[in-house]
């Protein structure tokens, strides 16, 4: 696929990341002794570390930034969103420099951890910065790469029905379910067509189809088959580790069915499942937290980021395998449309967008 569609190559050190083999620790320490006095520090989401998505991704960003400054690095699994608070103040209390939490939904637990301890420096991943708190906010506007996705989901259709679904109805998630559905939207109103998206609908969110887990690949897998069932050939789960249970599913399609990943490059990540990976929706978690660490070993993370297509802080990734059933009008329609997105001539309506 050209390079205009693509992140920046940096994204291909998520392959890096630990190996899934075994149960994982419930923490994890390591480090060198450069920059003894930095401690940069993790609270995963519930889909656990190796998640080949966010929590692996900003696992890899800490690992990355603490190789370049030195230090030590650490993180504590969440097997549940009660274990949010306990493990944020159980960091702090460890004395880490910078405690990175991996999530949207772990911003009410972060920002009391703010108040409460005014000296610490948080990061969180997913979620706005905090005017008047030490949080330091990486948030994605994934929106934009999924209306790509979108449009190239409808665009290699056999069927004319696609379909999405979500791990929990938060901003973090719909907002790709979002941009998703509005290209398959733009597909169909310019080339006269008229592409199913089942399991979402941006006008009606309530009636989404949700796993509510990050972690349940029997979910995601059922989810899928059922959507397969109703004619969908190309699926989009936008559900950590559950999505996996579509990738199994649309395997067993025997290339009937195709699944487009979300967050890393699944053919990295997932390598197992990379003949049915058509694209994924990438967002650069690893290097917004990576230069996170970073700067914050300096004293200078203020602020916030916001990565979109303009700056490589989300894209589309290789097609792959798939890169020869791709249509070259369709890889350079995708091209245009990029363009168009960052040019502000298409417009994208997802009310889950970040705010800046």
């Amino acid at each position: 696929m050209s390079k205009g569609i693509r992140l920046a190559a940096g994204m291909a050190g998520l392959a890096l990341l630990v190996a899934a083999c075994g149960e994982k620790p419930k923490e994890e320490t390591s480090g060198t002794t450069a920059n003894s006095d930095y401690k940069a520090c993790m609270v995963t989401d519930t889909g656990g570390i190796d998640d080949r998505s966010f929590n692996a991704a900003s696992w890899a960003g800490i690992q990355a930034g603490i190789k370049q400054v030195g230090g030590e690095e650490k993180f504590i699994a969440s097997s549940s969103e009660n274990d949010y608070v306990p493990n944020i103040t159980g960091l702090v209390k460890e004395n880490c420099t910078l405690v990175v939490t991996v999530g949207g939904l772990m911003g009410e637990a972060t920002t009391e951890a703010a108040g409460q301890n005014p000296n610490q420096q948080f990061a969180i991943v997913d979620s706005p910065t905090v005017e008047g708190q030490k949080i330091y906010g990486m948030q994605f506007n994934t929106a934009e790469s999924s209306f790509l996705a979108g449009y190239l989901a409808a665009g290699m259709s056999k069927t004319g029905k696609v379909a999405t679904f979500g791990g929990m109805a938060i901003p973090p998630v719909t907002i790709f379910m979002d941009g998703f559905w509005e290209g398959v939207q733009h597909y169909n109103k310019t080339k006269g067509k008229d592409v199913q998206v089942l399991g979402w609908d941006e006008t009606k969110p309530k009636s989404g189809s949700m796993a509510d887990h990050f972690n349940n690949q029997a979910k995601g897998k059922s989810i899928t088959q059922n959507f397969i069932q109703q004619g969908a050939d190309i699926i989009f789960p936008v559900a950590g580790g559950t999505g996996l249970g579509a990738a199994a599913a649309a395997k067993e399609t025997n290339g009937k069915a195709s699944v487009i990943w979300v967050d890393t490059d699944g053919c990295e990540f997932a390598s197992q499942y990379c003949d049915v990976f058509l694209t994924s929706v990438l967002k650069d978690v690893k290097g917004a937290v990576e230069n996170a660490v970073v700067n914050g070993s300096k004293g200078e993370l203020t602020g916030g980021y916001l990565g979109d297509l303009e700056n490589d802080g989300t894209g589309l990734a290789p097609f792959h395998q798939f890169d020869s059933k791709v249509p070259a009008e369709l890889k350079t329609e995708l091209e245009k449309i990029k363009t168009d997105i960052v040019d502000g001539k298409i417009e994208i309506t997802s009310p889950s967008q970040p705010k800046g």
